[in-house]
């Protein structure tokens, strides 16, 4: 067969970058292709061939080559505007050289299709055409083909380099008025080991995934972090504006089928990616992988269709309220809004979806915390407080959504590094977000015992989440003692009526995880963890002895989890060196003292005319 010569069909069509550049005037508004699919060459011949071009308005979304444009000594003849902010630009924007314009992607086409956004001119990047006259828009279609659907001229750098992607991903020779051809490697982006922080951070993330889910990833390292955490995943798909080299691994082990997805099953959905040549070499004429337009691709509508839809993506700092700031630091842009609001959204209206925030706890090697009482000044809210729903740091997880100020900021403070959090309650306090007593923990010494986290399967399947307890616990379990029923308050607290208030359940979830212990019994609910019981024990130093005492809600009593916290509170004393354990127990409660004296250990027991006194030796088992 032979060889489609294009070069000789469209002749007529094609040139040199500079005879190329003569279509450009002064003042013409000039589009410049996104990402890793920025055509280099054109850039170049943009500047060099410049001398009768006085300002030019160049617009774009993200690029990673090169931009000699948005140098000082070109200022006369261009004038740069970023939708987002890329390394490459940062340092014009700083200066005052450059532009930002604060926009959701999603939005951006329709700003080209109505003109308020002009394109006289767009610089775009495509695979060498097909015999059908297509080309591809390989790595980035994103606004790309909206750019250049609305452009007067359409100037396309033709690279054999670039891979041939399948979807909506195609531009027509017949709509590009000059051809280009120059070959150059396309943009690399390396992907960087992900700290130990960002590693944390990733395994908090992976234990929102369900198996079936389909997820979106912003740009940054977080992405790669999670993605060693997905692999032991079932059923995976991606809907996302653009992906990375952590994507193969996840295929390749079988994490990411897209076989569950609600829309285009069975296929990978970006609009550009940006990673090594492995990666490009991947995706070229991979039908697995479908590349659409923003328009589509971040539709929160078209998002929101996809059940179990998680949508991860990154903030700079949030407020204790959930104002979170992604795009500047202070009055200092830095990125941009991005897709970050129109998956927060559309995930959010997902089925069984997850709208995901994620960020490292601190900044500057740990100097300044990015939980914070008030954002910096000058700091744009991109994700509102009523908009945030999951914020993912190392230290755990915090659902914010349908919440209260002041559960909000607990929950914060909790995720927050521990050397900041005496001094965030303390903001929260003189701002009344909190009690004027609520208790302030010296962090820094407190650490929580993840160690003692654990799962187990109660006599009838039900699997159940063993934990030490939080202070963000005390709403979850105030609200389960208040749904206890008056038979239960009497065999506990020896009383038939009993109020929780806030100054007495603070002290059972706050606590030093050193003297004293708490082992709650968790199990998902609406808004996140509901508590079903609980276990404790307050050590007295001095004998090494200490009272025991665990109560389980009504509804899961006689289910065999008595018997498991009391055990396992019984490990993790003698562990710490507790020589014994003392109660007391009404005669009426004939399941605790059953528990007690199935436990294994001898027991001694007096009865005192109300209640027995209950105590056992735990060096001295039957």
């Amino acid at each position: 067969m032979q060889e489609f010569d294009w070069k000789q069909k469209y002749k007529d069509k094609t040139g040199t970058a500079p005879a190329a550049m003569k279509l450009i005037k002064s003042g013409n508004s000039i589009f410049i292709g996104t990402g890793c699919g920025q055509p280099q060459h054109l850039v170049n011949a943009l500047v060099e061939h410049s001398s009768k071009i006085y300002d030019a308005h160049i617009v774009h979304l993200l690029t990673m080559g090169s931009a000699p444009y948005a140098d000082e000594r070109f200022r006369e003849k261009f004038k740069m505007n970023s939708f987002f902010i890329a390394d490459n630009v940062r340092h014009a924007l700083a200066k005052g050289i450059g532009d930002y314009t604060p926009i959701l992607l999603s939005e951006i086409p329709h700003e080209f299709e109505t003109g308020r956004i002009p394109v006289d001119v767009a610089l775009i990047s495509v695979s060498e055409p097909d015999i059908n006259g297509l080309c591809s828009l390989g790595v980035s279609v994103d606004i790309v083909k909206s750019a250049a659907a609305n452009a007067k001229y359409v100037i396309a750098q033709v690279n054999s380099r670039m891979p041939r992607t399948f979807g909506d991903s195609f531009i027509h020779v017949n709509a590009i008025d000059m051809l280009v051809p120059y070959d150059e490697d396309i943009i690399e982006v390396s992907e960087q080991n992900p700290t130990a922080t960002l590693r944390r951070i990733g395994q908090n993330i992976s234990r929102l995934v369900e198996d079936g889910s389909t997820i979106e990833c912003g740009i940054g390292r977080i992405p790669q972090a999670l993605a060693e955490f997905l692999k032991d995943k079932k059923d995976l798909g991606i809907h996302t504006e653009m992906f990375s080299d952590w994507i193969i691994d996840l295929i390749e082990c079988g994490a990411i089928t897209c076989a569950k997805k609600s829309l285009n099953r069975g296929k990978v959905v970006a609009s550009f990616c940006m990673g090594s040549k492995r990666l490009y070499d991947y995706i070229d004429n991979n039908p697995f992988f479908e590349f659409y337009p923003t328009e589509y691709v971040n539709d929160p509508y078209v998002i929101s269709q996809h059940e179990k839809m998680v949508g991860i993506n990154v903030g700079l700092e949030i407020d204790l309220t959930g104002q979170v700031c992604a795009d500047s630091l202070g009055y200092q842009f830095y990125s941009g809004i991005g897709g970050q609001v129109d998956f927060i959204r559309g995930s959010a209206r997902s089925r069984g979806g997850k709208a995901i925030i994620a960020m490292p706890s601190t900044a500057k090697k740990g100097e300044v915390s990015r939980i914070v009482p008030h954002l910096t000044e000058g700091a744009g809210v991109v994700t509102t407080r009523g908009d945030v729903h999951y914020v993912v740091t190392e230290y755990g997880i915090a659902y914010l959504h349908g919440k209260s100020i002041r559960k909000r900021v607990m929950d914060l403070v909790h995720i927050a590094h521990p050397k900041f959090r005496k001094g965030l309650i303390q903001a929260a306090k003189a701002q009344n977000y909190l009690y004027e007593d609520q208790i302030e923990l010296s962090w820094e010494q407190v650490a929580y015992p993840e160690e003692l986290e654990r799962y187990d399967t109660l006599r009838d399947g039900t699997q159940i989440f063993f934990r030490p307890i939080k202070p963000t616990d005390e709403p979850s379990l105030s609200e389960m003692m208040y749904s206890l029923s008056e038979k239960s308050v009497q065999t506990r607290y020896m009383a038939r009526t009993m109020s929780f208030p806030h100054r007495d359940m603070q002290r059972v979830t706050n606590i030093d995880y050193r003297q004293d212990i708490a082992i709650v019994a968790v199990v998902p609910g609406v808004s996140g963890e509901d508590i079903v019981a609980i276990a404790q024990y307050f050590l007295d130093p001095k004998t090494s002895g200490a009272e025991v005492a665990f109560l389980v809600q009504d509804e899961w009593q006689r289910k065999g989890i008595g018997t498991f916290l009391l055990d396992y509170i019984t490990q993790i004393a003698r562990q710490r060196g507790v020589k014994r354990f003392w109660a007391k127990v009404l005669p009426t409660n004939d399941a605790m003292l059953a528990i007690f004296h199935n436990s294994g250990y001898k027991i001694n027991q007096k009865f005192d005319g109300y209640a027995y006194d209950i105590t056992y030796d735990l060096t001295e088992q039957k």
